[in-house]
């Protein structure tokens, strides 16, 4: 086997690998090579929701959040090539009545923290989504500055301008293995070559797991399979404009518009499979019975959307943790290995501020921009996972979307 040398390796390339290989070749951390099995994208974040939200139960992932805003909004400033595809369509959280008073406390943390979110009533809620029923709502969190984005455009804008800046985008090479050696890392082997690096980040999703656990990493990561479903937008909730995008808790389902032209609804459950022995095996199009159930909760919120046939759907592979939040860290036997696991179907939207932190440890030797403590596998271990003062029980809540 052929060998190569590298600063850095990052393992995956998905967002959050793509984010990380432009923030490090954006700190000129020498040569950086980032290592994708299959295709950007081809896990996770392709399959993504990619709902653009700052609305947590938690401080950690709100700032995370709100870091990475500044990106999707001022892309061209702050990235500077591809189309992150962000549509600030708005968004609304919406709770049922038994968590009207936690979703107060919530706001009031948010704001708190410096999200541009306020609680709307039923009569305003009615303006900006006039098709709604709201029989239930009486209050509502909205964020007018939140929306979408597009999870491939994003990861490939990442990896575009981290190519410019000197990075090393590899698809099709897998790796096989991180070798270590006197207690730091040595280099990875891929199906390719051995590419020695004194430095690794491992990012590869559900993918990922089976190397992580094979470098110690005990904590209880579980793949799960979650679907997508996508229906065409009926006439009458009209054109031109995005519709705002909503987590209804009260129904379980999240949704936003689709598509260039917004004639398409994109929506997702709470629910999803476990387990996922083999992320490989993991069937792509969307379960017939989970599009109908999509259907008919979404009809609970949009009534017109009961008689509209959906037009598919897709599944995708995430890592969940205990706590349902990601997982950030440094190995704290292994020098010069770090890793972010745990999307919890939620990491998209973070992943540039993800990306940012990782690159600043491996550069800086410790995160700048925001405390990723939080984030630390060892939380477990010490009985202390990350849980928010004011959680909501509906029925969805953090754990996805």
């Amino acid at each position: 086997m052929t060998e190569r040398t590298a600063d850095v390796v990052i393992v995956g390339g998905g967002a959050v690998g793509a984010s990380t290989a432009f923030h490090l070749a954006s700190f000129r951390a020498g040569r950086v090579v980032l290592c994708e099995r299959r295709s950007l994208a081809a896990g996770a974040s392709g399959r993504s929701g990619a709902l653009v939200r700052m609305h947590y139960t938690n401080e950690p992932e709100a700032r995370l959040a709100l870091l990475s805003l500044r990106y999707f909004r001022h892309w061209d400033e702050l990235v500077g090539a591809g189309d992150c595809g962000f549509v600030p369509s708005g968004f609304v959280r919406l709770v049922s009545p038994e968590n009207f008073a936690r979703l107060r406390a919530n706001v009031e943390m948010l704001r708190r923290v410096g999200v541009n979110t306020r609680l709307i009533g039923r009569e305003e809620l009615a303006e900006l989504a006039p098709e709604w029923d709201l029989t239930d709502v009486e209050i509502a969190a909205y964020e007018p500055e939140s929306g979408y984005a597009n999870p491939v455009g994003t990861t490939e804008g990442f990896a575009e301008r981290a190519r410019q800046l000197g990075a090393i985008i590899e698809t099709g090479t897998e790796v096989t293995g991180i070798r270590v050696d006197g207690g730091r890392v040595a280099g990875v082997e891929t199906t390719r070559d051995f590419i020695s690096t004194p430095t690794v980040v491992i990012a590869g999703g559900a993918w990922a797991v089976p190397l992580l656990r094979s470098l110690g990493v005990d904590v209880d990561l579980r793949p799960a399979r979650i679907q997508v479903a996508v229906f065409d937008r009926p006439p009458v909730l009209g054109t031109g404009r995005p519709l705002i995008t909503c987590i209804d808790g009260a129904n379980g389902i999240y949704f936003r518009s689709e598509g260039p032209d917004w004639s398409r609804i994109l929506a997702g459950l709470s629910a999803y499979r476990l387990p996922l022995e083999d992320p490989d095996q993991l069937k792509n199009e969307a379960d017939p019975d989970y599009t109908a159930t999509v259907r008919e909760r979404l009809s609970r919120r949009l009534p017109v959307m009961g008689f509209v046939p959906p037009r598919g759907g897709w599944a995708g592979a995430i890592v969940l943790s205990p706590d349902g939040k990601p997982i950030l860290d440094r190995h704290p036997e292994v020098e010069g290995l770090y890793f972010f696991t745990a999307d919890n179907g939620t990491s998209f939207k973070t992943s540039p501020a993800v990306g940012l932190s990782l690159a600043e440890w491996v550069v800086f030797g410790a995160p700048r921009s925001v405390d990723v403590r939080p984030f630390r596998a060892g939380r477990f271990a010490e009985g202390k996972p990350l849980v928010g003062e004011h959680e909501y029980e509906d029925l969805l809540g953090d754990a996805l979307r």
